[in-house]
């Protein structure tokens, strides 16, 4: 055991924030380094302990060693001697989609396999760095990413608008706020949804014990999350799975992928929450090869945002976008209506 005391530089100035954590009012006492690993994606163990040891992670303002315990309400941040990746964006000469394209604005349908913003683990090959390679002086929001209006998660295809001017930044920004924006998804889930319409409320925030996922804090907890409402109805009923629209109220992360797990129905190969494995159906091999032949058909959460809305910034014009579903996901829906039909001829036969 070495008596090694991490010290920060000298030059505090030069320091960048690459993350920042405040401890959980119920989190029991955990070492930093396993804790972080809850919280960075991609991070490794080894990775978490040399930062210790260089003095990058500090708490509460004094920098720890990787055995130090977190406590409730500790002020946890991860500093480096240079800018975070996210902050040196490098356009990229990347294909996009456009759907529509005017001096204010314009609506992509974004490809599942893309992310929308650099972040860790992914630097390039984002929607951001296609934009910037596009489009010069983009307006930030107010995370400093350059025309992002809203986002989706990177398995998960379908529309976004992009603001190309400070106005259009502003004015989507406040509608999306205001909720006067339209965005419907269409989702295949685990289960047969019994209601044929119906709405999920349920405050969102991140898991306290993996935060990698969000969940639904209710109650004495609601504190704990932000408020979200997402709108179901069922398009289609395919056996063991569901086919839904879900039209949001509120944009929160994974919301749909949150508030439909919430509700028993994870979402079809959604494997941050559990939908890779078979949550309904037999136990015969038959149908678990059908399963697995579908999942590899569809590598992805059965996600995509299919239809979006909002008044034009420049004309007022209520304008309405909609993208077919993805050949991946329309393939694995064919397949789960066949087998529904076939289920349904052996029951009547």
């Amino acid at each position: 055991m070495d008596d090694y005391t991490p010290q920060l530089p000298d030059d505090d100035d030069n320091l960048y924030e690459h993350y920042a954590f405040t401890v959980d009012k119920g989190q029991s006492p955990l070492r930093i380094d396993k804790y972080l690993m809850n919280f960075v994606e991609n991070a490794t163990r080894n990775k978490i302990q040399a930062a210790a040891k260089n003095g990058s992670i500090v708490v509460n303002g004094t920098p720890v060693k990787s055995n130090y315990k977190v406590k409730p309400n500790d002020h946890i941040r991860v500093l480096f001697t240079h800018p975070p990746h996210e902050n040196l964006l490098v356009g990229e000469n990347i294909p996009i989609d456009v759907v529509y394209e005017d001096d204010q604005l314009l609506v992509v349908n974004k490809p599942s396999g893309m992310v929308v913003h650099p972040g860790h683990g992914n630097y390039s090959g984002t929607l951001i760095n296609a934009l910037i390679y596009r489009f010069d002086n983009l307006p930030n929001n107010s995370s400093e990413r350059p025309g992002l209006v809203h986002r989706i998660d990177k398995d998960t295809s379908g529309l976004l608008v992009i603001a190309k001017t400070e106005k259009a930044m502003n004015d989507l920004s406040l509608q999306f706020a205001e909720k006067t924006s339209e965005r419907e998804y269409v989702a295949l889930v685990w289960g047969n949804v019994e209601a044929n319409e119906g709405t999920v409320e349920g405050n969102i925030g991140r898991h306290p014990k993996n935060r990698l996922q969000n969940t639904v804090f209710l109650g004495d907890e609601a504190e704990k999350g932000k408020p979200a409402i997402t709108h179901f109805k069922v398009l289609e009923r395919l056996g063991y799975v569901t086919l839904l629209s879900c039209k949001l109220e509120t944009g929160r992360t994974h919301q749909i992928r949150v508030h439909m797990k919430h509700i028993g129905h994870t979402l079809f190969n959604d494997e941050r929450y559990g939908g890779e494995k078979i949550l309904k159906g037999t136990t015969f091999t038959k149908y678990k090869q059908f399963v697995e032949n579908c999942f590899k058909v569809l590598p992805r959460q059965a996600l995509h945002a299919k239809t979006l809305g909002f008044k034009h910034p420049k004309t007022g014009i209520f304008m309405q976008f909609d993208t077919p579903i993805p050949d991946d996901m329309q393939q694995c829906i064919e397949k789960w209506r066949s087998y529904a039909k076939h289920q349904d001829l052996e029951e009547e036969t």
